[in-house]
């Protein structure tokens, strides 16, 4: 897998707005510039690289699941880096099996990501992260147990209406995208 894959995933995404169609244009000169495109080393080796958020999405009740982590200090979406040589829809399924201890059903929205952002971490490791967000089907009646070692609690979140802080940057935009997503699809 290399970076002409990835940058036919970024080209099939539609921007919700400005700033992400910004990020998209990043991602793609950037994609076109390198091939180094994997963490290879943690934290921050090379200094951008991707990740695969994977958003559980229960569509009948308008909400997301969202996880205290535990090294960042935020509520986040489960997901992670995309290891070298993978796709990242297949590191969107390993990040499920991982963090969520569920099989990837990419039947809300499709299997190509819905969302990208490019954000700097926080904290003395920081580096860039290029993340496609892809959105698996949850149930908000359900329990979902998110891995320890990576969260410490879990919360569900309505698309409308949210109102938690610390939280990924781009939450709030992600969520209006999806709730336009949304919108025009039964549960």
């Amino acid at each position: 897998m290399h970076s002409a894959v990835v940058a036919d995933v970024v080209r099939r995404i539609t921007p919700l707005d400005g700033l992400e169609q910004q990020h998209i244009d990043i991602t793609l000169s950037w994609l076109a510039a390198t091939g180094d495109i994997f963490r290879r080393v943690r934290p921050a080796t090379p200094p951008r690289h991707l990740v695969s958020y994977v958003v559980l999405v229960d569509p009948r009740a308008r909400a997301v699941l969202l996880g205290a982590h535990r090294r960042s200090g935020l509520w986040l979406p489960t997901g992670g880096h995309v290891d070298p040589g993978e796709h990242p829809l297949e590191s969107a399924r390993r990040e499920a099996a991982e963090e969520i201890g569920i099989e990837a059903r990419f039947d809300v929205v499709g299997p190509d990501p819905l969302f990208l952002t490019v954000a700097t971490t926080a904290g003395p490791d920081a580096h860039e992260d290029v993340s496609l967000w892809y959105v698996i089907r949850g149930d908000r009646t359900r329990r979902h147990a998110l891995d320890p070692r990576e969260f410490d609690g879990e919360r569900w979140c309505d698309v409308a209406g949210f109102a938690l802080p610390g939280t990924d940057p781009h939450l709030g935009r992600f969520l209006t995208k999806l709730d336009g997503a949304l919108r025009g699809r039964t549960g």
